[in-house]
């Protein structure tokens, strides 16, 4: 009899979704296994783990298992959650899988990849997902990109700035915020510190970050290596020079 291994993950935004869930996936898995004739001896958990790459440890206690001749067969409720990249699946499934002479069922898709039509359903469903993937970070670099050109900030403001009132996506001046920067770079170039000094004496002096913490030689370093960068605040007018200062 087939020994196979089932996998199962969710990511941490998925936990709640109806049919995405993990009791779901080991249920509907169990299940095939059954009607299959497959011997089930293991289900493999991926719990709060994205699946853009294949750094999980349930994929590595596959890979395992696989390179111990321990499992020929692998059930996984749907495609996605073994991964959700097309390269990562084909990778998967033709050099680890197929080498190995191991089948992949993906029980959503119907897809067994013991036979030459699973085979080819799989190539076509993996690449439709991945467009789809694509088209959703476009679609997203798109609505940042329109931010930018109509000069609203995305995300908090950085250090320096805050948010006008009102709504309104532009930034104002935080004058307190901007000596902050100002001190941070004139103890880099003109009293030559580290950026540990830096922290150090920020600290020493009580002097808070952005979010009211401490402050660290890698803050710094993300302040000067920005250099020097244009705003506009809110009534579309450029600010003075000497406020062009970095950000974090």
């Amino acid at each position: 009899m087939k020994k196979a291994v089932g996998y199962c993950r969710v990511s941490t935004e998925e936990q709640a979704k109806e049919g995405i869930s993990l009791e779901h996936q080991e249920a509907k898995i169990k299940q095939y296994a059954g009607l299959h004739n497959l011997k089930l001896v293991d289900i493999i958990i991926d719990k709060g783990k994205s699946g853009k790459d294949l750094n999980r440890e349930g994929i590595n206690e596959i890979l395992s298992k696989i390179k111990k001749k321990l499992v020929t067969d692998i059930i996984v409720y749907k495609m996605d959650r073994l991964t959700r990249r097309t390269f990562d699946l084909l990778f998967l499934v033709e050099e680890v899988f197929k080498k190995n002479n191991v089948q992949f069922h993906s029980i959503s898709e119907r897809i067994d990849t013991s036979s030459a039509m699973g085979q080819f359903f799989l190539t076509i469903i993996g690449a439709m997902a991945q467009m789809e993937r694509d088209l959703i970070s476009e679609r997203t670099k798109a609505v940042l990109q329109y931010k930018i050109q109509k000069l609203e900030y995305v995300g908090s403001p950085s250090l320096g700035y805050e948010a006008s009132t009102g709504g309104s996506k532009f930034l104002n001046v935080d004058e307190r915020e901007q000596d902050t920067v100002k001190r941070i770079r004139y103890m880099k170039r003109y009293r030559k510190m580290s950026m540990g000094r830096i922290a150090k004496e920020l600290n020493e002096n009580n002097v808070k970050t952005k979010r009211g913490g401490k402050w660290y030689s890698g803050t710094i370093k993300l302040i000067l290596d920005r250099g020097e960068t244009k705003f506009l605040t809110n009534n579309n007018s450029k600010l003075d020079r000497n406020k062009e200062l970095s950000l974090v």
